[in-house]
């Protein structure tokens, strides 16, 4: 998609076509010759590599403990309830919102080991917080409210992460790099729940360590692993990451971020960022998070109503759709690397927006047959006010407190039950394989065609801005499905939806034109 206007100039090992290239662009400052060594070559991409571990783990460190939060808030605070553990699970992405700007203004100054290094030591210190919440005598679920956070703000080092990527790749490399950063992060998401069913085997009980007062159960051995493997990514940052910059042609350049280099020393391309195309690339990131936080919200709620699942079910039948789609989304992270050679980042992200439009419009209901309506524990016909916490808590329903005679079906307070159209299960899961092609590939391609079009210049702040964006979207997109879907049924909700949708396609085509790269702009290189 990429054709460099200067012949000569490689992004891969120069040592492959001679010791060094030669090749003097016009117009270039000095520093802007240091072609990349073999040496060089090999230590970036070690970087870049541990890189993606240190995303892997931090996504680890949010699913490892998803399935057990409500169990153990239960356990040490009875004064917890569904709506409490909505902030428990929101505190995590408030935290991430909180730090992403400032870590990424650190970065942008400093070299990224010390704030990437804080940030896990910050994350390793709240899983050991998060063991230890059974300790004091009152007050459990405000300690674990604080422990949840501070993993959040610890997470916020994705925006270094990112940033760093971005600024170690050339065009040609960012959008392989960014595709693998989320496959590793997607990873997480998926593993982390399967790592917390093996540590079940343990039991609640466990062991008691009373020299400290360490409990190690199935709760607590979850996060004392994420500990464990936080300080041994501190090893291999500390051991292994190197400051690395290239510019988008892929030759060496220096910035700040090298401890050896002076301020005097430092210059960039010159040219000014497209603002607009900046503001309008968070508002497609921000949509686009909103809508999977949503789907992945109420896909419980839904299935529990349309298909009169028990909580047990629920929790089995989804959990395994949701890996499912975990997986696919891994796959779509791999063979978009091939496709955006072919299309364009662009055209894939409209793409990925059309898919994930169909997928909400499958999701619309039709025809006569109705959901089994749900006649128990009828007290009147009003709405409930439903919290956040109180519609995905049936995730962490525990297969002991279900019964023989547990009601199942579409409530009848939801009123909308009586007079809305089931959803047919095939409807559902085709929606579901289209939202989890969609949504990896707007995601990928988002963040892609963000670095791109901020080029050269330190991305710290931004990153840190977009990563926010993603955060915000993950704590209103819940709120806002639990809300209109208890009261107003799937019909109004997804079709809200693709209304959405529709207005950020609107958005991609008005800005269509200035969603490209940084050097391509300034015209640097052809696109």
């Amino acid at each position: 998609m990429w054709d460099l206007l200067e012949p000569g100039i490689e992004t891969v090992s120069p040592a492959l076509a001679g010791e060094f290239l030669t090749t003097e662009p016009p117009g270039k400052p000095p520093e802007w010759d240091i072609i990349e060594t073999e040496e060089h070559y090999k230590s970036r991409w070690r970087s870049i590599r541990i890189l993606y571990l240190t995303m892997f783990l931090s996504s680890v460190g949010f699913s490892i403990v998803i399935m057990s939060i409500w169990p153990y808030l239960q356990k040490i605070d009875q004064t917890a309830d569904a709506s409490f553990l909505g902030w428990v699970i929101a505190s995590f992405s408030l935290g991430q919102m909180v730090a992403s700007p400032i870590f990424g203004l650190w970065s942008n100054y400093r070299p990224r080991k010390e704030p990437l290094i804080v940030s896990i030591f910050i994350s390793v210190a709240a899983n050991c917080l998060y063991a230890y919440v059974h300790v004091p005598a009152s007050h459990n679920k405000y300690y674990m409210l604080a422990a949840r956070g501070l993993v959040g703000f610890g997470a916020g080092n994705v925006a270094v992460i990112r940033s760093y990527i971005a600024g170690a790749t050339s065009l040609q490399e960012r959008t392989s790099s960014m595709a693998n950063t989320s496959a590793c992060q997607a990873l997480g998401f998926i593993l982390g729940p399967v790592f917390q069913t093996c540590f079940a085997l343990i039991g609640e009980k466990g062991m008691t360590w009373d020299v400290i007062k360490l409990q190690i159960n199935m709760y607590t051995a979850p996060v004392l692993l994420g500990a464990f493997l936080g300080i041994l990514n501190i090893i291999l940052i500390l051991t292994i990451l190197r400051e690395h910059r290239v510019d988008d042609s892929g030759r060496q350049c220096k910035n700040i971020n090298f401890e050896e280099a002076n301020t005097d020393e430092v210059q960039v391309p010159q040219g000014n960022i497209d603002q607009v195309a900046v503001v309008a690339t968070n508002v497609l990131f921000f949509v686009i998070l909103f809508i999977f936080a949503l789907f992945e919200t109420i896909v419980t709620p839904l299935t529990m109503d349309m298909y009169a699942w028990t909580r047990e079910q629920a929790v089995l039948y989804d959990g395994i759709i949701l890996a499912a789609l975990g997986v696919e989304a891994v796959v779509i992270f791999m063979g978009i690397k091939l496709l955006s050679k072919k299309i364009g980042e662009r055209a894939l992200l409209l793409g990925g927006l059309i898919i994930i439009w169909v997928g909400f419009f499958v999701l619309l209901p039709w025809g006569n047959q109705f959901p089994k309506i749900q006649w128990e524990d009828l007290h009147n016909n009003s709405i409930p006010n439903t919290t956040f916490g109180e519609v995905i808590i049936t995730l962490w329903k525990s297969p002991r407190e279900d019964h023989s005679e547990e009601p199942t079906g579409c409530p009848v307070e939801q009123a909308w039950c009586l007079y809305t159209p089931v959803i047919h299960l095939a409807q559902f899961l085709i929606s579901a394989v289209l939202v989890g092609i969609g949504y990896p590939s707007c995601n990928v391609m988002s963040y892609t065609l963000y670095s791109k079009i901020l080029g050269p210049n330190p991305q710290g702040v931004y990153m840190g801005w977009l990563t926010a964006s993603g955060s915000a979207a993950r704590i209103l997109g819940p709120v806002f499905i639990s809300q209109v879907y208890t009261a107003w049924g799937p019909r109004w909700a997804f079709s809200l939806v693709c209304g959405m949708v529709v207005l950020t396609i609107t958005l991609l085509g008005a800005v269509y034109r200035r969603l490209i790269a940084f050097s391509v702009r300034h015209g640097r290189i052809q696109e």
